[in-house]
């Protein structure tokens, strides 16, 4: 009896070591008037290869969008030049060798890049990227954030990649 104690004990650690290195986030649309509805969801977990994101999201206008880890752990609206900006309290891309490099998620540039999220004609996007730089560990406490437009990996012509407004974010906690 002891060792079937035992074992059980053994496997359901063993479940809970296997997810420990996984989050759910969840995504919201945001606006200059701030945090809104949910869009879904999207799943962190660490792979060999770096930092695989599953995500689960719907209602997002249909096309490839910047995304990006921001510096701050907020997807509050801030004011800027005296305007609301959605989702400005994220603050810049995550970038803590301080770079100053906008070159993608496989450049060696900022740590904030993720690979363009695609959005279908429905609406959702279900495909899991990779961030071969990141850890979950490296961006824990930050936000997320899904960008108007798509992202060229570069900071010519537009400054970023070109992703522009801010229309959804989700806190990694």
């Amino acid at each position: 009896m002891k060792i079937r104690h035992a074992l059980m004990i053994t496997l359901l650690l063993a479940s809970i070591n296997a997810h420990a290195d996984e989050k759910t986030v969840t995504i919201n649309a945001i606006s200059e008037a701030g945090v809104g509805m949910s869009v879904g969801t999207i799943t962190l977990s660490d792979s060999p290869k770096g930092l695989v994101v599953k995500p689960n999201l719907k209602g997002l206008p249909t096309g490839v969008h910047g995304f990006h880890i921001h510096d701050q752990g907020s997807c509050d609206s801030a004011l800027k030049d005296g305007k609301m900006v959605a989702g400005l309290a994220a603050g810049g891309h995550f970038d803590p060798s301080k770079t100053g490099m906008h070159e993608g998620p496989d450049g060696m540039g900022h740590m904030g890049d993720l690979p363009a999220l695609t959005i279908e004609a429905d609406g959702t996007s279900t495909a899991s990227l990779l961030a071969p730089h990141l850890k979950l560990a490296d961006i824990l406490g930050h936000a997320v954030i899904i960008h108007e437009n798509g992202d060229n990996y570069s900071d010519t012509p537009k400054p970023l990649g070109g992703g522009g407004a801010r229309i959804a974010c989700g806190l990694v906690n």
